[in-house]
């Protein structure tokens, strides 16, 4: 192939190349996505631009390749983007927005950040949330500075109609004993934060409440309790739990899988254990281990890989808390990850 930028003089056949229009495929050299960081409501869209420059810098060109590009969003859960780069955000995050294209060198790409928020307070752009639960109803622990996962799931009144709130900006978490079990929330939109977590500084029990402003203003609130009671060690017959010096860490971690959508005939979560024995976790209709709730023991800081296969449900995502595995697609398979460095809950949404 006939590289027009490398000649002193442009030759006959650079010549025709160029008024015909070198800026090809074949001569890209980068590709410019702009603006490098938007933020839209839930619902709302947000156009990106990618340019490429063509020739070296000496006779470097630019055109606009928007339409040209391959675009792609590292997570469609958050938000998708079509073929025109515009970005349509779907559930609260952060997703990473990449043009890709074919260069004179080989494969060139550019990305942008996209943060998807609510509605000034509202957690459902222009849907309406209908209701707010909170899974699971309740847990338990039993050592000192023990954790865990609480998950925030609305309901809305526009697709997607179950999403996982539970690390939205528009949604508080609320302690009734914060100084002995604080949980986080994430007012502040950082990415890669741990919302809904609570830890156990003492013994006792806590109402933990998620608080989030509807589309119309009025707020919609969900309750749950956390527990770590005190029962003093008594050799042999038990072990006590949540008394000072019961905060040895433990060996084990618990994982807890929910179903959080609304289909509850054909959708199928598995996972293998530590040691790679196949469906540990089988949580499903008809499933031996749990049907919609499913909970397997894993050694401290053991990352399991949570499958859901292909059955026919329509599959809209992963708590936040578990990392996707390439893209998310409707059909499935699709799968995530998550570490245990203590006990942990994930929710998966069929719809």
């Amino acid at each position: 192939m006939l590289d027009c930028r490398h000649f002193g003089a442009i030759s006959f056949s650079c010549l025709v190349l160029l008024l015909a229009g070198c800026g090809n495929p074949s001569g890209l050299d980068s590709v410019q996505v702009t603006p490098a960081t938007q933020s839209v409501a839930v619902g709302q869209t947000a156009q990106f631009t990618a340019v490429g420059t063509y020739g070296n810098a000496n006779h470097a060109s630019t055109q606009d390749v928007t339409s040209a590009v391959t675009w792609a969003s590292s997570v469609p859960a958050v938000a998708t983007v079509s073929a025109s780069g515009v970005a349509t955000g779907v559930s609260a995050g952060t997703t990473i927005i990449t043009a890709n294209a074919t260069g004179f060198n080989g494969p060139v790409s550019s990305s942008a950040t996209l943060v998807v928020t609510g509605s000034g307070q509202s957690a459902g752009g222009g849907a309406e949330l209908l209701s707010l639960t909170i899974i699971p109803s309740s847990i338990t622990v039993g050592n000192l500075q023990d954790t865990g996962q609480f998950l925030a799931i609305g309901t809305f009144s526009a697709a997607p109609i179950v999403r996982d709130l539970t690390n939205s900006p528009a949604l508080t978490w609320i302690s009734a004993s914060p100084s002995v079990f604080p949980v986080n929330t994430n007012n502040a939109g950082n990415m890669g934060a741990t919302a809904g977590i609570v830890t156990a500084y003492g013994s006792g029990s806590a109402v933990i409440t998620a608080e989030v402003t509807g589309s119309d203003g009025s707020i919609l609130t969900a309750q749950t309790t956390f527990n770590c009671p005190l029962v003093l060690p008594n050799p042999p017959t038990t072990p006590g739990s949540c008394y000072p010096g019961s905060q040895t860490p433990s060996l084990l971690a618990t994982l807890t899988v929910y179903n959080e959508g609304l289909n509850t005939t054909n959708w199928l979560v598995t996972a293998p254990s530590a040691t790679g024995t196949p469906n540990v976790i089988h949580c499903g209709p008809g499933s031996t281990s749990g049907g919609s709730v499913c909970a397997a023991t894993y050694p401290v800081g053991t990352t399991v890989t949570l499958t859901a296969p292909a059955t026919g449900a329509a599959f809209g995502g992963w708590s936040y808390n578990c990392t996707n595995i390439g893209t998310i697609t409707a059909a499935g398979p699709n799968s995530c990850t998550v570490t245990l460095t203590t006990n942990d809950t994930v929710g998966a949404i069929f719809n």
